[in-house]
């Protein structure tokens, strides 16, 4: 188990650095009319670099990077709850082969 553990963390900690760097974002999308959103955002931001980092040192950058497209994912829902932006199928479908291909490029034996 510890094993199977260890084997996935590089791959968890790039999906928390894709999910701190979309909240980032977020926050900077706000932060044009407050400065405290802004600065909420780069301490996101730089926290998913950290994690980045991290990740990077434990698992192959091949099987790493293409996770960080999971941020398109939290990306699309942010827009739909916080910013009114409506989830349309062409978006959804093109997220899902986001997805589809994130999952064929990090699946490593």
């Amino acid at each position: 188990m510890e094993k199977l553990n260890r084997r996935h963390t590089g791959k968890m900690l790039m999906i928390v650095s894709a999910f701190l760097t979309a909240t980032g974002q977020l926050f900077w999308k706000w932060g044009h009319a407050n400065l405290i959103y802004m600065a909420v955002g780069f301490l996101c931001y730089g926290a998913g670099a950290l994690f980045m980092i991290k990740a990077f040192a434990l698992e192959k950058l091949s099987v790493a990077y293409p996770l960080m497209c999971v941020s398109y994912i939290f990306a699309l829902v942010y827009g739909d709850l916080f910013l009114g932006e409506d989830i349309t199928l062409k978006k959804a479908a093109a997220v899902a082969l986001l997805g589809i291909g994130v999952t064929l490029t990090s699946y490593d034996k």
